[in-house]
């Protein structure tokens, strides 16, 4: 069952190395995803699952040792997923998704080795129901599973967000981070995938994958960050 969740937002920014001169505005988010990992450690899982957004041909598994790389915005840093080493040649050799190679800078950050680590891409298009079938399938495969995952809200908080200004983003973030603070089961489920969807919301689907797995768990949640630079919703919440 679900015993620890960290919620982090998914920007290739927080890894200082991407952000360069601009690293220091995410600083406070980069401590509280550092503290939402943290208390991940604390609940002494069996298994970590890594849940993020995914591009088309980017959907589905990754095992422990699968590697990413942050060559695209010209930084020669690559990641591995879990304290495994790299995959040998041949197999499912797919590179991480940009949101699990987030995520997997997060775990070498804290030098991650409490538990084997896998990964999981879920398209934005999947709908409610199919990501809560998902967690619940994630929250079954173990005596003790945490999750840790990635996604940010709104994409169009202010005229140079993304998305540019959409009047609805602040409302769509504010139930989003509400719900990511309580551990509100059912109003992340609520989130309406269409109006995710227009306001570019990736986060949507991997937190109802995070609901899905929550259910019956009984898990507190607290609200670590919520902010919106570059007009972007970021949220840190740590469920336990």
């Amino acid at each position: 069952m679900l015993v620890a969740a960290a919620v982090c937002p998914s920007p290739p920014l927080l890894v200082p190395d991407v952000a360069t001169g601009a690293a220091p505005e995410l600083d406070a988010a980069r401590a509280a995803c550092a503290d939402a990992v943290g208390l991940l450690a604390a609940a002494r899982p069996d298994r970590l699952y890594v849940v993020g957004p995914a591009d088309e041909g980017a959907h589905g598994g990754y095992p422990a040792g699968a590697t990413g790389s942050f060559a695209g915005f010209g930084v020669d840093l690559s990641v591995r997923l879990g304290a495994e080493p790299p995959r040998p040649q041949g197999g499912d050799s797919r590179p991480l998704p940009l949101s699990l190679a987030v995520g997997a800078w997060l775990l070498a950050r804290a030098d991650w080795a409490d538990a084997p680590v896998e990964g999981l891409g879920v398209a934005a298009s999947t709908a409610a129901a199919v990501c809560a079938g998902t967690g619940r399938e994630l929250a079954a495969s173990a005596e003790r599973v945490a999750l840790l995952v990635l996604g940010d809200g709104s994409a169009c908080r202010t005229v140079k967000a993304p998305g540019y200004l959409d009047e609805r983003a602040a409302g769509f973030d504010a139930e989003a981070a509400r719900a990511l603070g309580t551990a509100d089961v059912a109003a992340l489920l609520a989130l309406d995938a269409g109006l995710a969807s227009e306001l570019k919301a990736a986060g949507r689907a991997p937190w109802q994958v995070l609901a899905g797995a929550a259910e019956g768990a009984g898990l507190d949640g607290r609200l670590l960050f919520e902010d919106a630079p570059y007009g972007v919703g970021y949220f840190v919440a740590a469920w336990s």
